[in-house]
């Protein structure tokens, strides 16, 4: 199936975006509540990426199939991760947003800000230096087996490098400081004139 003639697995500039977006059209921010309250592209809509998929999304997104899906994250990782889930539920012709909120705003385009939070990138960097820290500090001080930790920690890396996929973000995504403030489903959601 396709949307509006288009391939399922579609990426677009900002620029692009912005001149082919049409008032009603989806523009779904699938960042965290938290990321998403500290900043986002006006007339976007928070549904997180663990609720993309939710069968009240998948319907609203089904009952208008003459709108576009738009997606956009922080820097489009999670956005093609949501395309991805969308089209494991027969919904195509999603827009990913190259560059994500980081283009966004680097394109100068209309952002509303609010409350600062620490990214969910910046959280999992926490982390895992932490825990390599620790690790090594284990390691050196009260027994070898610490060091294991570390690498641990080193080998996830590199898999959330080579797969572009990282456990330890969708972990800390279900924290009760990244939940609050998550918005209803998709109700009312399209993109405004802007």
């Amino acid at each position: 199936m396709e949307r509006n003639g288009k391939m399922s697995e579609l990426t677009m500039s900002v620029q692009a975006v912005t001149g082919q977006m049409r008032e009603g059209d989806f523009l779904i921010d699938v960042r965290t509540p938290v990321e998403f309250e500290s900043s986002h592209p006006t007339g976007a809509q928070n549904i997180p990426l663990d609720q993309i998929d939710s069968q009240e999304t998948l319907n609203a997104f089904r009952s208008s199939e003459n709108r576009d899906i738009y997606l956009i994250c922080q820097s489009g990782t999670r956005a093609k991760m949501a395309q991805q889930k969308l089209k494991k539920h027969c919904i195509e012709g999603t827009i990913v947003i190259e560059g994500g909120l980081n283009a966004w705003k680097e394109a100068d385009l209309p952002t509303l800000n609010g409350k600062k939070s620490i990214s969910l990138e910046r959280q999992v960097r926490i982390v895992a230096g932490s825990i390599v820290v620790l690790g090594t500090l284990i390691g050196w001080g009260i027994h070898p087996t610490g060091f294991a930790l570390s690498a641990f920690v080193g080998a996830g890396l590199v898999f959330a490098g080579i797969t572009d996929t990282c456990g330890m973000a969708i972990l800390l995504s279900k924290m009760p400081w990244n939940r609050r403030g998550i918005s209803p489903a998709v109700r009312g959601c399209s993109v405004q004139s802007q």
